[in-house]
């Protein structure tokens, strides 16, 4: 079992950023890849970036990438999303997921492989 609870959530101008940490509890979270996804007001949720459990990959949406960076640390049980360059189009609530152990690589860019979701915190990029 992963419980997992979000931060960093906030009120940003565009061209800002902001850092969203995932902490997690349970010594598992070192065996599962990660990621975050996040929903907009009347959207669905959507994948935004993923890294596997040894960070030796990362897989980012084509709207984000370039601009956010995701890492982890197995020691603190925490993974992070640097957000850069922000922009109003970002504006969403941001959830942190774990995968099922099963799964890894590219399929950390669908929502299914995720077993395990936070709480999520509010990101609001204003213009």
């Amino acid at each position: 079992q992963v419980q997992l609870v979000e931060s960093g959530g906030g009120l940003v101008q565009a061209g800002g950023s902001l850092r969203l940490s995932c902490a997690a509890s349970g010594r598992t979270f070192s065996r599962h890849g990660m990621g975050w996804f996040r929903q907009a007001p009347g959207k669905e949720r959507e994948f935004v970036v993923a890294i596997t459990w040894n960070s030796d990959n990362t897989y980012y949406s084509d709207s984000v990438k370039g601009r956010f960076t995701i890492s982890r640390d197995n020691a603190k049980n925490t993974m992070y999303l640097q957000m850069n360059s922000l922009k109003p189009e970002d504006t969403a609530v941001y959830y942190c997921a774990a995968a099922n152990t099963l799964y890894s690589g590219s399929t950390l860019t669908n929502n299914w492989a995720y077993v395990y979701w936070g709480q999520g915190t509010q990101v609001t990029v204003s213009s």
